[in-house]
């Protein structure tokens, strides 16, 4: 018998195209990937890659194994998604992704309400940045931004939520100093790997200093907050901080439409449906927040 486990690290490697990042996906180290590749191809009778200095290249050999374990692994989770939309009780793991913006400034105190209303659910925010696989059942809800509803895959079912919207802002104190004649330049603060966006104008305030970049967003609001220039951001962040400003003579941005997603059976759980009802009524009060059209949460 193949152990399905074997599989999986075959996967991650065919996938990966390295036992560094196949160890990295699965959270083991470099010699539990080699055993278990070693194991199935002993039990196969065939090598399935070829080393080469840029990785690993599957063999004739390989190619077919892995349109087979591509074929086990749907198989698997299709059984795991129909056992667990037949669990109808309210408790268990409920996993949720998002961008950590939408967690960590909008959304949580909604979902510690909904953990004291549920107190047997045992919840765990997936809020890294990186898109959570539905299908896989990385995530059993995604809350997503999404700009063109044509994009969202066949097999996932949306409960359409609230517009987002975004603008530039400043610090209060630099726009005073700004006013004021003050001679230090005013920087573009940009995430590095996203830049200035192109919807992005610098209204009444012209940016005359090179660019101060950083990886993440929340370094992104304590540099504007420190006064170093300006920014964008979703309204829910800017006009929420009372620190913060909107550039004078800029406009507002559309970012996309808020979704909440699930996936086949999953949707059925008694938890996930729980859930979802009660972030989407949460959602749809902070509709003004969302487009800009409010200053605070209240």
């Amino acid at each position: 018998m193949i152990d399905w486990d074997d599989v999986r690290y075959f996967l991650a490697v065919a996938r990966g195209g390295s036992v560094r990042a196949a160890a990295e996906r699965l959270g083991v180290n470099h010699a539990t990937v080699l055993r278990r590749i070693a194991q199935l191809e002993e039990r196969l009778g065939v090598h399935m890659f070829e080393k080469l200095p840029s990785g690993y290249r599957l063999t004739a050999a390989g190619e077919e194994v892995l349109e087979f374990a591509d074929q086990m692994e749907a198989s698997s989770h299709l059984l795991e998604t129909r056992v667990f939309g037949r669990d109808q009780s309210v408790r268990g793991l409920l996993r949720v992704t998002l961008a950590p913006p939408l967690a960590t400034h909008l959304l949580m105190p909604d979902f510690a309400d909904f953990a004291r209303l549920h107190p047997d659910i045992e919840m765990e925010i997936l809020s890294s940045g990186e898109l959570a696989n539905l299908t896989n059942r990385e995530a059993d809800v995604a809350i997503r931004v999404v700009y063109d509803r044509k994009t969202l895959p066949l097999n996932l079912h949306g409960m359409k939520g609230p517009e987002l919207f975004g603008g530039v802002y400043m610090s209060c104190d630099r726009l005073a100093a700004w006013r004021a004649g003050a001679p230090d330049p005013i920087r573009w603060i940009v995430i590095s790997i996203h830049g200035i966006p192109d919807w992005a104008s610098e209204g009444e305030v012209r940016a005359t200093g090179v660019p101060f970049r950083t990886t993440d967003a929340e370094a992104q609001i304590v540099a504007v907050r420190q006064g170093l220039g300006i920014t964008t951001l979703p309204c829910f962040v800017g006009d929420a901080d009372s620190l913060l400003v909107r550039v004078p003579g800029t406009d507002l941005h559309m970012y996309g439409t808020l979704w909440l997603l699930t996936q086949g059976e999953t949707r059925k759980t008694k938890r996930v449906r729980l859930f979802t009802e009660f972030i989407s009524r949460r959602l749809a009060a902070y509709a003004p927040l969302l487009a800009g059209l409010s200053i605070s949460r209240d």
